[in-house]
């Protein structure tokens, strides 16, 4: 089902796309490809919204920064300088962070409108970024297929192609609250990564890949989250072909529990320490699937790079259950 959700200012419509299975029920936008809504029952069988997000449109334009739900790209997280080399050449990026690039730059794919179409049990998102846009080369075809599978699992398919060497990284940054509402801190996470990548002052890796043994990044025996978390994990399984579980979320109160499967190498966690109004610090934890941040200017972190003739594939399954 689709309705319409709202119009932008310069009068493009923005749609809302409804999927429904084995009880569970997503909301889609065109606008941003934003994941709006995911009610999933508790332990007692009572529905509840578990990501964050906005009623109306309006309340996304007014409040972008959080990136609610939406797809992220060119090149999700962060690219130190907003520069990088690639074959030689030097390629300048609109900064939006400080001096760095974040996110795609300030017109990424979370404030683009997609092209969606249906598909079994789910939607293609799809758009085309031009040559050069927020300064990244070549002409990328991208699509994002949304899907819920026969157990109520909410998968993410994306693919990318492009007509000149770039990179890519791309993936969905929702806030995961599983108690519906209220602060998500007492969540308990455990996270399949005996490696983070710390970071400077400016959240930009410093190139170390450090063990967590004895640390708060500790999070191989599961534990309640806290807070004051934005770092990437590096996944003990590495990039894998198909998505493999990662991580757990389990909210105690509500018997909600996320899992999360991914190919990606890393997880960044972030509990929402800076989030502005209608919302709280600590309302919800984002787990974004990615490669690690600022990868093209780190010849030893997993490429990123994607030339002609190949194909970007990535892909994220969340689970959702109750105990």
């Amino acid at each position: 089902m689709n309705e319409l959700f709202g119009t932008l200012p310069d009068g493009a419509p923005v749609h809302r796309w409804t999927l429904e299975r084995a009880g569970v029920r997503v909301r889609i936008l065109s606008y941003g490809g934003i994941v709006q809504d995911v009610e999933v029952p508790d332990r007692d069988g009572r529905p509840g919204n578990v990501v964050l997000g906005f009623s109306d449109l309006d309340g996304y334009l007014r409040h972008p920064e959080p990136f609610l739900g939406a797809l992220i790209g060119r090149y999700a997280n962060r690219i130190a300088g907003a520069r990088f080399p690639l074959d030689g050449v030097a390629h300048a990026l609109e900064p939006n962070d400080g001096p760095n690039s974040l996110h795609g730059g300030a017109r990424g794919f979370d404030k683009r409108v997609w092209d969606v179409t249906p598909v079994a049990h789910g939607l293609r998102l799809s758009l085309v970024s031009p040559d050069g846009e927020e300064g990244f080369p070549g002409r990328l075809e991208v699509s994002v297929t949304y899907t819920l599978d026969e157990r109520g699992a909410l998968g993410i398919a994306y693919e990318a192609v492009t007509d000149a060497p770039t990179h890519v990284n791309l993936t969905n940054h929702s806030y995961w609250n599983l108690a519906g509402s209220g602060s998500a801190a007492g969540h308990e996470l455990r996270l399949a990564a005996s490696r983070f990548t710390p970071s400077d002052a400016e959240l930009i890796p410093t190139g170390e890949l450090a063990d967590v043994s004895g640390t708060r990044f500790d999070f191989r025996e599961a534990r309640k989250v806290g807070s004051g978390y934005d770092d990437n994990f590096v996944l003990d399984k590495g990039v894998t072909a198909t998505p493999v579980e990662v991580a757990e979320l389990h909210d105690p109160a509500s018997g909600r529990v996320l899992t999360v499967s991914t190919t990606e190498p890393g997880v960044q966690l972030y509990t929402a320490d800076h989030i502005g109004e209608p919302f709280s610090p600590g309302d919800g934890i984002a787990l974004e699937t990615q490669h690690f941040p600022d990868s093209p200017n780190r010849p030893d972190f997993p490429s990123t790079v994607l030339r002609p003739g190949e194909v970007f594939r990535s892909g994220t399954v969340y689970g959702f259950g109750v105990r």
